[in-house]
């Protein structure tokens, strides 16, 4: 039987539809387990992945100089999706490391005068105590080398500084890069080569990660109080394909009231207050349910067994 969608629904009412349902099957001749087949509540769902979508930006201004991969294909974390041109990133790299060569020398000739300087100042010393040098000799010789330990320190620290510039200016070249975050598949692509792009341009593409398929509900207040994690509920196509139903249990109930995402009418959407509910798979979904596809969710132990056309939330 067609049920005419109402709103709001309540358990009450729930209750009388299927009570309806179950002696118009019995009049058919059903079979005996759908007369007594209940569930707690119902709500629209739309099938999903742990955390969305990705969408990614290109982490720099530049010109796209190459891409790598095409849409609908899978990658792997770590590989490159697209590249900036490199060249004003590689010039950079390029100065800091020959920065970093020239202060290494300078230390290296520092280091050298530093130990001439003090093996110097070591004798001129001891022939002062001898009474065989002049003592005024000695003393400016320790200062010399003194001096020349200040200026080896300064050189440490600017190599030290080079070496930073360097590791800056190779990070700023690894950023000429898009590389996948994770293991996914290409959904849409955004850029092409040649086209000037920027972090703020919008995503350069769209990844659809290989997490567990998941399904989020919307629970209308009334059915808050009647679900609870872990309860068993049973997961059915909203597009009318006739796609077997599956099997699911809640993994978690929102905490915080919100408007409905999923209730095309405007009028209803804005009077309607839903929480979200997660429920997970009992078993791996077949490859023809999609994310972003709408079902309807019928939440009670025995919802699996129901049969024939689903009711649906108020709309």
């Amino acid at each position: 039987m067609t049920l005419r969608p109402l709103f709001p629904l309540s358990l009450a009412l729930v209750t009388s539809l299927l009570a309806a349902c179950s002696h118009d099957d019995a009049d058919k001749g059903s079979a005996p387990a759908a007369a007594t087949t209940a569930y707690t509540a119902v709500a629209r769902g739309r099938v999903d992945v742990e955390g969305g979508l990705l969408k990614l930006s290109m982490p720099r201004e530049g010109v796209v100089a190459d891409i790598k991969v095409h849409e609908g294909e899978h990658v792997h974390k770590g590989q490159v999706l697209a590249m900036l041109d490199t060249k004003p990133a590689q010039l950079a790299v390029n100065a800091a490391e020959a920065e970093q060569k020239q202060a290494q020398a300078q230390g290296w000739l520092l280091d050298v005068r530093l130990k001439a300087a003090q093996q110097r100042a070591g004798r001129l010393a001891q022939a002062a105590a001898a009474g065989a040098g002049d003592g005024q000799s000695a003393d400016d010789a320790r200062d010399a080398a003194q001096q020349l330990q200040g200026e080896l320190d300064n050189a440490h620290a600017a190599e030290a500084m080079a070496v930073q510039k360097l590791d800056a200016a190779r990070y700023e070249l690894a950023q000429r890069s898009l590389v996948a975050p994770v293991d996914a598949q290409i959904v849409e692509r955004d850029i092409q080569p040649g086209a000037a792009v920027s972090p703020q341009g919008g995503p350069a593409f769209v990844l659809l990660p290989e997490g567990a398929r998941i399904v989020r509900a919307e629970l209308n207040e009334s059915f808050v109080s009647t679900v609870h994690d872990g309860m068993q509920a049973t997961v059915i196509d909203d597009s009318g394909s006739g796609a077997p139903s599956l099997s699911a249990h809640v993994q978690r109930i929102g905490t915080v009231f919100g408007p409905s995402a999923l209730e095309e009418d405007p009028m209803i959407r804005a009077n309607t207050r839903t929480v979200e509910c997660v429920l997970a798979f009992d078993q791996p979904p077949p490859a023809s349910l999609r994310i972003g596809q709408r079902v309807i969710v019928q939440f009670g132990t025995n919802a699996h067994t129901q049969a024939g056309a689903p009711a649906k939330p108020g709309s």
